[in-house]
């Protein structure tokens, strides 16, 4: 007997973004080693974002926006919305249980509103809003309307958890205030890990090459990357930027011109083996929150992390024995001198060695992760 599941999401392919990556990652997987028919409710529209062009898999169904632009209200007023218009096109046209995941920001709390207790659905949670706008201070946290979407995305808990990391299930099950059965599905681990053979051009010394290829967001330290900027040696250091974000603009404005900084437009996946540490920040009121997937993916492509947020982040939790370590605050710029000063080629190469290892751990547990997704598909 056919069974259905449904995945709803802003991003989908052919759309470039890393959490639609992993949707389509999913859905080839259940459809080609399951047998399942899988459903895919997205917005039909292109973000500024990261990863890499891949074709459609699944029965797709894209939702018009009411707005593509960068207004900042008017961005907040349509994604709201069309967290509203996914979840009822999840519940009119899709089958099985309904994946919900965190982009548009609020789609749980649609979820929880609109789904209920009405119909099975699974919180795939990449970030958690309203808290996310809280911690990018976009919300006063004692505020009405806060208070309001709080307890409206946590009215109803769903029945299983997708989550990114352990600390941030916990998060979840504390605010749903249950035990959920779950899975754990770090994004940017993917079933095909592809690497480029041929060196980039940036890729052209006798040096160790750090990089920061991502977003640089109200979750990100741009004072980590500044100082970093400041304090590298172009004698033994280059440091690759490929940025995007509210705080991109700052972060080059700083770096124009500095001796040993390779400003690029972007490094995909394929390459991100070529820079041999790559910086992560976190700042501490997104901690749990969000779970920035560029640690994975640089993880995944065999580069270790110098990590700059919480220890008690699962960035950390789940790969430090492939990262250093950077305080957020007290200690930071020490921190980034004695590394640059210390480090040499044979420790970056055994952090490497580690950082092999922990992807192959990595890639086995979202196997098994999906493998216990498509058992809760349904007919």
């Amino acid at each position: 007997m056919k069974r259905y599941i449904t995945i709803v999401n802003r991003h989908y392919p052919p759309n470039i973004n890393i959490t639609g990556e992993n949707a389509r990652d999913l859905a080839k997987y259940l459809i080609e080693k399951h047998n399942v028919e899988v459903d895919v409710i997205h917005i039909d529209r292109e973000y500024e974002g990261g990863g890499g062009k891949k074709e459609p898999v699944g029965n797709t169904l894209a939702i018009k926006t009411i707005y593509s632009g960068n207004a900042p209200i008017l961005r907040h007023l349509s994604s709201f919305y069309d967290g509203y218009m996914l979840i009822r096109a999840a519940l009119k046209k899709g089958r099985g249980p309904i994946i919900v995941m965190t982009s548009p920001p609020l789609l749980p709390m649609w979820a929880a509103w609109l789904i209920g207790a009405k119909r099975e659905w699974i919180l795939w949670s990449m970030d958690f809003f309203p808290e996310g706008f809280a911690a990018s201070n976009q919300m006063n946290p004692n505020g009405w309307f806060y208070n309001w979407c709080i307890k409206k995305t946590y009215s109803k808990s769903p029945s299983k958890l997708i989550a990114l990391g352990p600390g941030q299930a916990q998060y979840a099950e504390d605010n749903y205030g249950n035990s959920i059965d779950k899975v754990l599905l770090p994004c940017g681990v993917f079933v095909e890990q592809n690497k480029s053979p041929e060196a980039p051009d940036w890729k052209n010394e006798d040096r160790i090459y750090f990089g920061y290829c991502g977003n640089v967001s109200q979750a990100h330290s741009e004072q980590y990357l500044m100082d970093f900027i400041d304090s590298i040696n172009p004698d033994k250091h280059r440091l690759v930027l490929a940025l995007y974000g509210t705080k991109a603009d700052l972060v080059r404005a700083h770096a124009a011109n500095k001796p040993g900084i390779i400003i690029v437009k972007s490094v995909p996946r394929n390459q991100l083996g070529f820079i041999d540490v790559h910086l992560v920040s976190l700042v501490k009121s997104w901690t749990h929150v969000a779970v920035p997937s560029k640690a994975v993916s640089s993880v995944c492509s065999g580069s270790p992390i110098a990590f700059c947020g919480d220890q008690t982040s699962d960035n950390w939790q789940l790969l430090q024995e492939a990262a250093w370590f950077i305080p957020l605050e007290n200690g930071r710029k020490e921190a980034i001198a004695k590394l640059l000063n210390d480090i040499t080629m044979e420790e970056v190469q055994q952090k490497k060695s580690a950082a092999s290892k922990k992807a192959a751990d990595l890639q086995a547990l979202i196997i098994q992760s999906y493998d216990t997704i498509a058992s809760w598909a349904k007919s």
